[in-house]
């Protein structure tokens, strides 16, 4: 199974959804991009998955364009930026899918408050993909 994961900035959420499917199966190929991509992972997105036994702190917010030419069995994008400014893929995509998720870099307040915006998020992908990987498991490559 190889799958790419689509947001906005690869910052946040693409990069948990990202982290959480390579735990939950390490077999498939799992990338992640964003539209426009930020200069690097937020660093409440790599707390909060440290917090639940998964570090993506060496990970890079990378561009869609080296995807474009790919195949893939699934492109996910996971906000409403991403689906509507997803590109058109050279390479063959089997499947498109959207599993949208607010954006947690957007919260503001006290570093508690946005932990715990990004806490929400982490645990509602966290969710959404492991239901995912249940439900595509047996149609594994």
């Amino acid at each position: 199974m190889k799958i790419l994961i689509l947001c906005t900035g690869n910052s946040c959420r693409s990069q948990m959804a990202e982290g959480y499917l390579k735990y939950y199966c390490p077999d498939w190929e799992i990338y992640s991009a964003g539209t426009q991509p930020a200069e690097k992972v937020n660093p409440y997105a790599i707390q909060v998955m440290l917090e639940d036994g998964i570090d993506i702190s060496s990970n890079k917010p990378k561009s869609v364009n080296e995807y474009l030419d790919k195949e893939f069995d699934y492109v996910i994008t996971v906000c409403d930026g991403a689906r509507e400014t997803c590109p058109m893929f050279i390479g063959k995509v089997k499947n498109r899918l959207h599993i949208g998720f607010e954006d947690p870099a957007e919260a503001q307040g006290s570093s508690e408050v946005i932990l715990n915006v990004f806490r929400k998020v982490r645990d509602q992908i966290k969710k959404e993909f492991y239901t995912f990987y249940i439900n595509n498991r047996k149609t594994d490559h």
